[in-house]
């Protein structure tokens, strides 16, 4: 019987955790939650206003650090005009002065992210910003075979410092570990030495903070915690929503369900921050049945939020991760995470419902994290994927001409499909290298959704209307 299916013994019951988040958001394995002292900013943020003194922050149990429930993470950071790779400089200081003003310190970066300019935008929005002002989370992002030797490998960990204009990292993840399966994470981190040089690191105090991000193969995260005495990771990165929480599995045979990888981390105390907790934008771009369903509950409240509520809630999460590319982005996440309004236990079941719901509109669980750019001939995979998700929810994904609205619908999906991509980037110029597949966390077969899409395309285009 494998861990995963000794359902989760030594775990506390949802219900259990849950009851043990107090209304002032107290929470358990040694992390501690505490709000920004001064006045209430209840009405305040009534108003429309955002307090700046009322953000959730999360302590450390070895280092002590306390670090906000809102983490920002740079992976999709603002470009100078649509489809361009130019980061908007500009707008990321502005979001980055915004968010540090209103209590956000953690930042999340990588080597790979923004076709490897994430790195050197966040240190130049953060270096205007005393040291002590902010924590910087980046990663050892070493994907391709030609960085796998030792020397490569630690060239891209110091070339990280440069970018970022620091002389230490506060926390150093092994980046997407399982990805690949053990063989790739021996060949990346354990064949060359890697892992011991980082250990070493950690010891001189050039990185405060060791853990890693996980991807893939669940054999390699077990055998991780496994060695948990020997490396004592200070944290772990994981997938986590309300839609993954039972049904990542589901949805991809290859992935963990996230219930199972966050248990694992909390019988050992390690703190877990989590990433995708609106699935690349899914969880806010819900089929319009659900938003109604949302909006019943809580008029007033973002679909979005009600994500971000339910990864804050748990126990042991240290922060929680959002690529916020606008400011309205922000500041929704600001509203829920100064303070945290923890989820009841009704509230709870009610997403784990509104999760089974969504399991049945057949959308692509693609992320837009980009990890499958650039492509070699050019195609914007992710847009492309993220157009069809969109069309779905919002019913503009015509069958047959014997649906309601199909002529507007069609025209729906054509005319976005051109706007939201350039036609030299469309799914017809695939030709099923494949170079994508082995990139993407969610094990998406990418060229055969990019055919499929292009087959129905074709074919609105052919059908008369």
């Amino acid at each position: 019987m494998s861990n995963q299916d000794k359902n989760n013994k030594g775990v506390q019951s949802r219900r259990d955790f849950l009851k043990t988040i107090g209304a002032a958001g107290v929470v358990a394995t040694g992390l501690t939650a505490c709000a920004g002292s001064g006045k209430d900013g209840t009405s305040m943020a009534a108003a429309g206003e955002i307090p700046t003194d009322r953000m959730i922050y999360r302590v450390h149990p070895t280092s002590g650090d306390k670090v906000s429930l809102l983490g920002f993470g740079m992976m999709r950071l603002p470009s100078v005009e649509e489809h361009s790779d130019e980061i908007d400089q500009e707008m990321v200081n502005e979001l980055v002065d915004y968010a540090i003003a209103h209590g956000v310190n953690y930042f999340d970066t990588s080597p790979a992210y923004c076709q490897g300019k994430s790195e050197h935008a966040t240190g130049i929005a953060l270096s205007r910003y005393p040291r002590d002002k902010y924590f910087i989370a980046t990663k050892l992002s070493n994907f391709s075979p030609s960085t796998w030797g030792r020397e490569a490998s630690i060239a891209m960990y110091r070339n990280s410092m440069k970018e970022l204009q620091v002389d230490y990292i506060d926390y150093l993840l092994l980046h997407g570990v399982g990805m690949g399966g053990m063989e790739e994470f021996e060949n990346r981190y354990m064949k060359n030495g890697i892992l011991d040089f980082l250990l070493e690191e950690r010891k001189a105090g050039r990185i405060r903070h060791l853990g890693f991000s996980y991807h893939g193969d669940i054999g390699v995260f077990d055998y991780l915690l496994s060695r948990h005495d020997e490396y004592k990771w200070d944290f772990v990165q994981i997938q986590l929503n309300y839609l993954d929480w039972k049904y990542a599995k589901q949805i991809n045979p290859r992935n963990t369900n996230a219930e199972y990888l966050y248990g694992e981390l909390q019988k050992r105390g390690i703190p877990a921050v989590i990433m995708e907790p609106l699935l690349g934008g899914r969880l806010s771009n819900v089929p319009g049945a659900i938003v109604a369903r949302f909006k019943q509950r809580e008029p007033e409240k973002s679909v979005a939020s009600w994500a971000f509520r339910f990864a804050g809630s748990l126990p042991g999460v240290y922060t929680v991760l959002s690529g916020m590319t606008r400011m309205e982005h922000l500041q929704d996440n600001l509203r829920t995470y100064a303070p945290l309004k923890p989820l009841s236990q009704d509230e709870f079941d009610f997403l784990q419902e509104t999760a089974t719901r969504m399991m049945h509109f057949d959308t692509i669980p693609c992320n837009d994290c980009k990890y499958c750019m650039p492509c070699p001939y050019g195609i914007d995979i992710p847009a492309i994927l993220l157009h069809y998700n969109k069309c779905l929810n919002e019913g503009n994904l015509p069958e047959s001409t014997q649906d309601e609205n199909y002529r507007k619908a069609r025209r729906a999906y054509l005319i976005g499909y051109d706007r939201s991509v350039p036609k030299l980037r469309q799914a017809d110029h695939c030709i099923g290298c494949n170079q994508c597949n082995v990139h993407c966390p969610q094990r998406i077969d990418i060229p055969k959704e990019l055919h499929r899409i292009d087959a129905y395309v074709e074919r609105l285009k052919q059908e008369i209307g």
